[in-house]
């Protein structure tokens, strides 16, 4: 039966060989010879006849050498070594590892070539290398470079004290002659640190440990009552680093979140949200009125749960900054950076946008809408501004004292046609006129504080 299998083997192996050298033939042309020798007159000769006539040693040396790359043929097959010993059975974990303990400890060591005595070194001793000989200063001072100076310079820095020399040297940008302690300490005007003379050598500074942030104590029970119960004093929410929050709670919190109407402020940063958490979310930020501020950074959201949170924002148009980097995927990819962009774009309220894009387009479109929302922000806070100061005005000027005499009735005056265009459009022109000129005025303050 051995002698069978092995035939077996050994044909298919021979087979697979002679199908690759024809295939070699046929595509490549090769030649017919082998060593020098023809083997034209071997083409027609049965592989399986040879086998039948070779003994069962000569196809074991011939299975042993024939080794071809085939995963149709069991590995025990396949390589050249052939195990001889009988099958031991299924595998004994434990009696195996008794095995190998019990021949670690029964095995005898390995026998020292010098033996051991006390009190003496085997091998060679170690000798320390001498220390360094301190030079000499007449060794020293040959390696100093000789200047010429005028006799005024010489005379000036002769009469020149320490920290004058320091502050000459940091001023030419000599960096090379003195320590940084030196060097920093002359640039802010600070006195010279004490135990640090000119041939100094600065120590490194020492470690200032800050200490651990306090856990966060935020109780989301009690927060989700106080949102549920539209508390008006509760307009900022930090759930920062709480991982213990369950999907019941995700739930009832943003179901919460729904209907309130006083919290501007949501923060949960390394909370472990997910994709799951996305459809309580997205619901309660698109009717949500009053929130201004979000920020989901460093949780598990995938890319296209970042892109319906997004898309949620231009329902209601009030969310003024959001935060969403440090995901699940580090990169989003081009396409969805271009679905982003876009939702961006359409977003007239959004003025801080916390997400990574990697590439140029995104990053520079965004940035310019970005600019477009905080002018029209600056503008818009402006016009409020001067028309609350006008209507206060106007408010005064209608007011009469208690004692004045009421005034008498007189005709209205005709109006000259030329000025009946700037009356009529007095209000308008008046305030137009009012922004163009605070906004003048603040440019002109910026400006000034560049320069400064």
């Amino acid at each position: 039966m051995e002698v069978e299998i092995t035939q077996r083997t050994v044909s298919h192996k021979v087979t697979k060989v002679t199908k690759k050298e024809e295939y070699y033939k046929a595509s490549e042309m090769a030649s017919t010879k082998l060593f020098g020798k023809d083997l034209s007159q071997y083409e027609d000769v049965d592989i399986d006849d040879l086998l039948e006539q070779l003994s069962p040693e000569e196809l074991e040396m011939l299975a042993g050498e024939v080794d071809p790359d085939d995963s149709l043929i069991p590995p025990s097959e396949r390589n050249s070594y052939k195990c001889e010993k009988e099958a031991t059975g299924p595998l004994n974990r434990k009696k195996l590892i008794d095995h190998i303990n019990d021949q670690a400890m029964n095995e005898p060591d390995r026998p020292e070539l010098v033996p051991y005595v006390p009190g003496t070194v085997r091998g060679k001793k170690w000798v320390p290398p001498p220390p360094p000989e301190p030079q000499d200063d007449d060794e020293v001072n040959t390696n100093e470079v000789e200047v010429d100076l005028d006799e005024e310079f010489a005379s000036v820095l002769n009469t020149a004290t320490e920290d004058e020399i320091v502050d000459l040297a940091a001023i030419l940008g000599f960096h090379s002659m003195m320590n940084q302690e030196q060097y920093h300490a002359s640039l802010l005007n600070k006195e010279r640190p004490k135990g640090v003379g000119w041939g100094g050598v600065t120590k490194a500074t020492k470690f200032k440990p800050l200490p651990a942030e306090p856990p966060n104590d935020t109780d989301p029970e009690e927060s989700i009552k106080k949102l549920k119960d539209d508390d008006p004093n509760c307009k900022e929410l930090n759930f920062n680093n709480i991982v213990n929050i369950s999907d019941e709670q995700f739930k009832r919190l943003f179901e919460a979140l729904e209907m309130n109407t006083k919290l501007e402020s949501l923060s949960m940063s390394n909370v472990c949200m997910s994709d799951r958490h996305i459809d309580a979310l997205v619901n309660a930020l698109v009717n949500n009125n009053n929130l201004r501020t979000l920020n989901l950074e460093t949780n598990n959201l995938s890319p296209a749960g970042i892109v319906r949170i997004m898309e949620s924002l231009l329902k209601t148009h009030t969310i003024e900054e959001i935060r969403l980097a440090n995901q699940r995927s580090s990169v989003l990819g081009n396409k969805i950076e271009m679905q982003l962009t876009d939702i961006i774009e359409q977003n007239p309220t959004l003025l801080r946008v916390g997400i990574h894009f990697e590439f140029n387009d995104s990053r520079n479109r965004v940035s310019r809408h970005l600019q477009k929302n905080l002018d029209t922000f600056r503008v818009g806070v402006k016009v409020r501004r001067i028309t609350r100061k006008t209507s206060e005005g106007a408010s005064l000027s209608f007011v009469l004292p208690a004692n004045s005499p009421p005034a008498s009735p007189q005709p209205p005056s005709p109006i000259p046609e030329e000025e009946v265009e700037t009356t009529t459009l007095n209000g308008e022109g008046r305030l137009m006129e009012d922004i163009q000129n605070e906004m003048a005025f603040e440019e002109d303050e910026d400006f000034g504080d560049k320069e400064e």
